[in-house]
């Protein structure tokens, strides 16, 4: 290393990523530091990199010691919040597929199950029986297969065991999984509960999303709550984003026919009349149903049912780039 620039000598010995992650590089006498750019960077590949360079500069002649020095920029978060008035209109299916749907485009994409009383999430993804660890008093999201990092309460107690919380104690498990250590996570999806209680009252004071997905099926009695949900986001400042037409159709698979068991266009219609965006309609499908309950969303496959999903989310890539 001698007579070059120490900098562009550890550059070389490295390649692509991990080149352009060397910031600096000072000799002193027999002591060499680096500097390092891990923003980004699990802690294993942090880790492997760190271990790299260390090695590459221990073997040159006049060197004793390394010390390394890591830094990250810090990253900005989004948080979006997907809502609807009741329960039952498939909120959280959404919000799972959708969250797939992201992370195929090269996002890194969080979700938090918010509905404390009634997880779903962990069956969705097929992580029943994970438990996330915790680091620094934070708990660290589960890394799914599907490229989605993952915190419910689901993982959190057992299977089926009923939660008789009040309001400030929900509040509180929000605040633990919204706090976690979610690294370099980009867009932070949170799954709310149904209603406009003492969860979503949290998430408005506290963690205040940058935008709300609201969903709701065609029905006028399931279009009246979704519109309540639109007016407490509206009370906190937080903007609509718009509306998803769910459960829209449903194709017999046996003859093709399609029918409307729960009324067709009404969601569409309703963002209409609010002038707020229609994001998208999806259809009331078996295929839906048995990937929300075998952990096999199907947002992930490259089957017609993910079209409308993929839809959404460049909707709201949409939106997110548009915001800056």
């Amino acid at each position: 290393m001698a007579g070059t620039d120490p900098k562009k000598f550890l550059q070389d010995q490295l390649q692509g990523e991990e080149a352009r992650r060397v910031s600096a590089v000072v000799v002193n006498e027999r002591r060499a530091t680096a500097v390092l750019d891990v923003t980004g960077l699990a802690d294993g590949a942090r880790v492997a990199l760190e271990e790299k360079v260390q090695a590459i500069l221990s073997r040159e002649a006049g060197i004793d010691q390394v010390r390394i020095a890591a830094t990250a920029q810090k990253t900005a978060r989004t948080i979006i919040a997907v809502g609807s008035g009741k329960g039952g209109v498939g909120k959280s299916t959404l919000t799972a597929n959708l969250a797939v749907a992201l992370a195929r485009r090269g996002m890194r994409v969080g979700l938090v199950d918010a509905d404390i009383y009634g997880p779903s999430q962990p069956l969705i993804f097929g992580t029943q029986n994970e438990k996330p660890e915790t680091r620094e008093e934070k708990l660290v999201p589960i890394e799914t297969r599907f490229g989605v990092r993952l915190l419910s309460m689901g993982h959190l107690v057992a299977p089926g065991k009923a939660l008789a919380w009040r309001g400030p104690m929900a509040g509180g498990a929000l605040t633990q999984l919204m706090d976690a250590a979610w690294g370099d996570t980009e867009v932070l999806l949170v799954d709310l509960p149904p209603g406009t209680g003492d969860v979503q009252l949290t998430m408005l004071q506290k963690f205040k999303p940058a935008g709300a997905i609201l969903v709701s099926t065609p029905q006028d009695l399931a279009l009246i709550d979704a519109a309540r949900a639109g007016q407490l986001f509206d009370a906190g400042g937080v903007p609509v984003i718009g509306l998803v037409e769910n459960m829209a159709g449903y194709a017999c698979p046996h003859c093709g026919e399609i029918s409307d068991p729960f009324g067709a266009g009404g969601v569409e219609a309703a963002a209409g009349r609010l002038e707020l965006p229609f994001l998208g309609r999806i259809p009331l499908h078996l295929a839906i149903r048995q990937g929300g309950d075998s952990g096999q969303p199907p947002a992930a496959g490259d089957a017609d049912i993910a079209a409308p999903f993929a839809h959404i989310a460049d909707a709201l890539r949409e939106w997110l780039s548009a915001r800056g």
